[in-house]
């Protein structure tokens, strides 16, 4: 039989309930443990520098601490863990393996999380696997072939797998099976692989790019929604503690209020507070010392950055509030015009301080009041 190659990512097999993972990727808590391997295209929690992840073991080992072991120590997302228990509780009690789940929602809220948390309540392993590295259906194969009866496969970023890949998981979902074709032209044969009944869990941040017939094939959809400052300030209070600081409740009212309602970025501040308070106020962290330590990455009152600041302030200085094309703010920027679709539009939109036109870009009275400029006449 024909070898496939086992170019696989990182397999995080839970033997211990004690020892499982927990979070919030993206997103509860924060989306890495200490016990998995992360797939290489995704570190949903580290943060490098401030505000993402800067690759280095301590910080690796501070934010793998902050994951949720337990369904019932995340914060956030009660609807959400409400149907998902009954869903697990009943798929537990008939002996069948949980139905296959999709998550979406954008970064940082948790998807991650889930899928770690929910083998930790079933008693069970996960092996993790991103969809940009699935390029062919041998990539999938190992995958498949080591799943155990009731075991969870996790797919980070499925809308990439591609078309050839996603066919393979049609009857591998459906019917629990695979077809293998050995050689080629008239000395092919076919090799009917059966599977142990599995639970595939997808995660993506882009649902609609997904296939209508891999879509279906989901029994349970859950959108995570963001977090509110409340949920936020709680996680940053239980991470804290787990950090061994001491954070108050205007501390964590400053983090919260500038996390964008992510809980990610919540974890991601939280870690800069510390190194801040450990290194300007003798570890202790206050008020002041938490919008120092924010201020000094220019992460401002709401949330915004630096990109975010000199965008709105391009389009009120060059272009009067706009209507402005996007080309023509990014190439005043000298920035890529996708980077600032990405990675900035969407808070801003998000937050009302700018607003989408056919003409072009427009900034609301709300920006000109954050930023603290007249409106023009």
């Amino acid at each position: 039989m024909t070898e496939f190659p086992m170019a696989r990512e990182a397999i995080y097999q839970q033997s211990d309930p004690e020892r499982r993972g927990n979070s919030f990727d993206d997103g509860d808590p924060s989306e890495s443990d200490a016990s998995s391997n992360q797939p290489s295209g995704k570190q949903p929690g580290a943060p490098p520098g401030p505000d993402s992840g800067d690759g280095s073991r301590s910080r690796g080992e501070a934010d793998s601490k902050l994951r949720p072991r337990r369904m019932d120590e995340m914060v956030g997302q009660r609807d959400v863990i409400e149907r998902l228990k009954i869903a697990i509780d009943a798929a537990q009690s008939r002996g069948e393996p949980l139905g296959h789940i999709l998550f979406d929602g954008p970064p940082g809220l948790g998807k991650t999380t889930f899928a770690t948390v929910i083998p930790a309540e079933m008693n069970t392993s996960v092996q993790m696997a991103n969809g940009a590295g699935l390029r062919a259906p041998k990539d999938l194969l190992p995958y498949l072939t080591n799943v155990s009866e009731g075991s969870v496969l996790f797919i980070d970023e499925i809308h990439r797998v591609p078309k050839s890949v996603e066919e393979y998981l049609y009857t591998a979902m459906e019917d629990y099976r695979i077809d293998v074709v050995l050689g080629d032209g008239v000395n092919a044969r076919t090799l009917n692989l059966e599977l142990k009944p599995f639970t595939l869990i997808g995660a993506t941040t882009r649902a609609g790019m997904l296939s209508a017939p891999l879509r279906d094939r989901f029994q349970i959809r859950e959108h995570l929604g963001w977090y509110t400052r409340d949920e936020l300030a709680e996680i940053v209070h239980r991470n804290a503690a787990k950090l061994a600081i001491k954070v108050d409740e205007l501390s964590a009212n400053v983090i919260a209020d500038r996390s964008r309602s992510t809980p990610r970025l919540a974890n991601n501040r939280l870690l800069w507070v510390r190194d801040y308070a450990q290194s300007k106020a003798n570890g202790k962290v206050s008020e002041k010392v938490t919008c120092a330590a924010l201020d000094m990455i220019g992460i401002d009152s709401l949330g915004l950055d630096k990109q975010d600041r000199n965008y709105l302030d391009t389009l009120m200085r060059v272009f009067l509030g706009g209507p402005a094309g996007l080309d023509a703010i990014a190439h005043t920027m000298n920035v890529s015009g996708d980077t600032l679709e990405d990675e900035v539009e969407p808070f801003l939109l998000r937050s009302e301080l700018l607003v989408r036109t056919r003409r072009g870009r427009l900034a609301t009275p709300g920006a000109y009041e954050h930023m603290q400029r007249p409106m023009p006449d």
